[in-house]
């Protein structure tokens, strides 16, 4: 969305600012001001806030810069109201590389707590009975500030490790997991864990606190679909493009008119296209495209995508199955020897996952 905040790169990884993490900020104007804040609380608490979300940024830098070492790119990392997010290529499958790269992320922040407990220094607020704690820490102070900051990090840390699958804790134990047994049921046995786990929150959500709902719901999705995607890429290994693409294709021709695809696509179960001359494939024909400009009297050439991947006959069907889940327009040109065959995308490729399942079992 064109309202993210790009804030720069660090070693090629985008740092974006999604848009919702606005209303985090919103919300604690807001609040301050319910509860009869000054100017500088308000500001001390935004300025906190931000300090936080820079040491999720280190937290996840953790992730991707070991991931690199691996070979694993990181294309973005993305700040939501909820915590940062590495948008990692893939995981490593290698349990000692999984859990290097999950560990990477919490030490971080016990590096900067630890740093932060002799800065502070955090052992003179222990010094202080309740009432004197209280009276030090109402005030908007460096010393504070840096103190808050400290209780942040072993927070980060503290939540982090909960095995509470996908995050990293979970992750953490299906790399341990996945040493004594093999990856599938220890993703098995992590997610059902992190669903478990996402229920308590969802209950104690519900009861205290609305944001432990959004985490819950992030733990229960996220375990679910990461369970299924490693169910599926074991199904899907060892076979090639070639066993599940799609062989009874309709092509068009750059000087094509619409309105023949227009037709094609409501007597037919196609809903995205290749376009082709001279056995050269041009350009797709994605399925929003021709509903967008169904109405105009144009030609293919006017809509078509120039901006599209090919994927090769032999290539291995799992490395497809990611390249599906991670493109806008999952819809492939199957080509071998430079000349199409087929296509691919993501609803044939679901079906074929399903017949592999039912002959599996």
């Amino acid at each position: 969305m064109k309202a993210n905040l790009n804030l720069g790169s660090v070693s090629g990884i985008k740092i974006i600012v999604h848009w919702t993490f606005f209303f985090l900020i919103a919300w604690i104007v807001f609040s301050e001001l319910k509860h009869g804040g000054t100017t500088h609380s308000i500001l001390f608490n935004i300025a906190l806030v931000l300090a936080a979300f820079t040491c999720v940024v280190l937290h996840e830098l953790g992730h991707a810069l070991t991931a690199k070492r691996f070979g694993i790119e990181t294309k973005k990392i993305t700040l939501l109201p909820i915590g940062g997010m590495a948008s990692l290529e893939r995981i490593p499958e290698s349990p000692k590389q999984e859990l290097l790269v999950t560990i990477a992320g919490p030490l971080v922040n016990i590096i900067i707590a630890i740093f932060l407990y002799f800065i502070v220094p955090v052992n003179e607020f222990m010094h202080l009975n309740f009432t004197e704690t209280f009276e030090t820490l109402s005030s908007f102070t460096l010393q504070n500030f840096l103190f808050f900051l400290f209780i942040v990090n072993v927070g980060l840390v503290v939540f982090n490790i909960i095995p509470a699958f996908p995050m990293d804790g979970g992750r953490i134990l299906r790399a341990l997991l996945a040493m004594k047994m093999d990856r599938v049921k220890a993703t098995q046995i992590a997610s059902s864990i992190g669903q478990v786990i996402a229920v308590f929150f969802l209950l104690i959500g519900l009861l205290y606190n609305p944001f432990l709902v959004f985490i819950a719901l992030f733990i229960f999705l996220g375990a679910y679909g990461e369970n299924k995607m490693v169910q599926h890429l074991v199904l899907l290994k060892g076979h090639n493009v070639e066993d599940a693409m799609l062989l009874n294709i309709t092509t068009f021709k750059p000087d094509d008119t619409l309105d023949i695809v227009v037709n094609k696509l409501i007597s037919s179960t196609e809903n995205s296209f290749v376009v082709v001359e001279n056995s050269i494939v041009k350009g797709v024909l994605y399925h929003q495209d021709i509903i967008d400009n169904s109405n105009k009297n144009i030609f293919v050439k006017d809509v078509m995508s120039t901006d599209f991947k090919t994927v090769n006959s032999n290539d291995n069907l799992e490395e497809i199955y990611k390249l599906t889940h991670s493109e806008k327009y999952p819809f492939f040109p199957v080509l071998e020897n430079q000349k199409l065959v087929g296509v691919i995308d993501n609803i044939n490729l679901n079906e074929y996952i399903l017949l592999q399942i039912k002959l599996a079992y």
